[in-house]
């Protein structure tokens, strides 16, 4: 070969697909105890995994879900699938996450409700579902189940942690409780302690939950329960995961495709609007849908109820309550002191749950501490779930943090 040969540069391959994926089963068998003091005798995880663990069995990225994820993250589970997992942009051959070269890790979170164990499992005692009896979850509960999952799947190391929103505080976690075991932490969008007006959002939908009279204490069969209140705490949610320069592009005031017109305003002789008269049937004086955001919302509550748990939606937002590294170890350069791991943390701009101040809050406190720690802040009018969307940008950070 020449020297003009020896030059020519070689594209990287078009990124593929995972392709078809199976959910796998961990069953612990022995007693586990939450941080709330309460017991289970043990417990199921269900996990995915895509690529191949090397010799060194070192090239493992556990991908950490947010509230409403769960373990199918990637790929399809048949051909008939609508719809791939939910982060199917990011991880793949030649993605972000590159599955020719990582072996990709993802578990239904502990309290979770699409198989590992939560609310919704069968109490071996009682031969109904736990309900309320199961134990409170926090985060660090979470973090310590996946941890017992890797050291059952004969890990020897992580080479990074992944997630955002929730999934960025199990990352947060995942490199305090075990820090000789992770190497590279990705956090996104996320925070280092769940401020007062989340926490007043989860409580919305937590009272729509519980007020729901189909809700009957958490004790409810699982084909029934409180489908009303769960759907709205979804649709509630779901606007905080967005933003009003998003919503208003999407949607704007468009009516759907029923919905009459609303009547024009005329003024009166003293120049005052008033409506002309109209029929009591008209679709403008209703409560029925009539915009196209109201469309859907209602769609993002109903389609919620089909897959997600009443329970573990108030266990997990809980969990969610809780999280507060510096009020767990005195003060977040504390909660970071046994770090090793590289941080990588991106923010976005749009995010008003977990705004960019609150990210680099924890950034800034790692490297008062002496640690290896990066900050991106991505301009976005997609809100919150800027994380999730298709983003160069971002999967140009996350490909070279990785990498490099």
């Amino acid at each position: 070969m020449n020297d003009a040969e020896d030059d020519v540069l070689i594209a990287p391959p078009e990124p593929g697909e995972v392709g078809l994926v199976e959910a796998h089963d961990f069953v612990h068998s022995h007693p586990f105890a939450f941080e709330s003091g309460q017991v289970l005798p043990g417990f199921t995880l269900r996990y995915e995994t895509y690529g191949r663990l090397d010799a060194a069995r070192d090239n493992t990225i556990v991908i950490c879900h947010a509230l409403s994820g769960d373990h199918h993250c990637a790929g399809i589970h048949a051909l008939t699938d609508r719809k791939p997992g939910w982060w199917n942009n990011f991880i793949g051959p030649g993605k972000a996450v590159d599955t020719n070269r990582f072996f990709v890790l993802c578990a239904n979170v502990l309290g979770g409700c699409q198989g590992s164990s939560g609310p919704l499992s069968i109490d071996p005692v009682t031969g109904r579902p736990f309900g309320l009896a199961f134990p409170f979850v926090t985060v660090r509960d979470m973090v310590r189940a996946q941890k017992l999952l890797c050291d059952h799947l004969g890990l020897s190391s992580l080479y990074a942690v992944v997630g955002g929103s929730m999934g960025g505080m199990q990352v947060l976690q995942w490199g305090i409780e075990y820090p000789a075991f992770v190497r590279r932490l990705i956090p996104l969008a996320t925070t280092a302690r769940e401020s007062a007006q989340a926490i007043a959002f989860n409580e919305v939908g937590r009272q729509a939950i519980m007020q729901d009279p189909e809700w009957h204490h958490g004790d409810y069969a699982g084909s029934g329960g409180p489908h009303v209140g769960l759907a709205i705490a979804r649709m509630m949610a779901h606007i905080t995961y967005l933003s009003d320069q998003s919503m208003d592009q999407k949607f704007g005031r468009r009516k759907t495709a029923g919905a009459a017109a609303a009547p024009s305003r005329k003024p009166d002789v003293a120049g005052h609007a008033f409506p002309p008269a109209a029929p009591a049937t008209s679709a403008a004086y209703t409560f029925d849908v009539q915009f196209e955001v109201e469309s859907y919302l209602r769609h993002q509550g109903e389609s919620f109820i089909n897959r997600f748990d009443a329970n573990s939606y108030l266990y997990i937002t809980r969990a969610l309550d809780h999280f507060d590294l510096a009020a767990a170890y005195g003060s977040l350069e504390q909660a970071f002191a046994a770090v090793e791991a590289e941080t990588l943390c991106v923010a976005f701009t749009s995010d008003w749950l977990f705004p960019p101040a609150q990210n680099r809050e924890f950034v800034l406190a790692l490297l008062r501490t002496g640690k290896r720690a990066s900050y991106a802040e991505l301009t976005t009018s997609l809100g919150h779930d800027s994380f999730l969307l298709e983003s160069e940008e971002l999967y140009a950070l996350v490909r070279g943090f990785l990498t490099r």
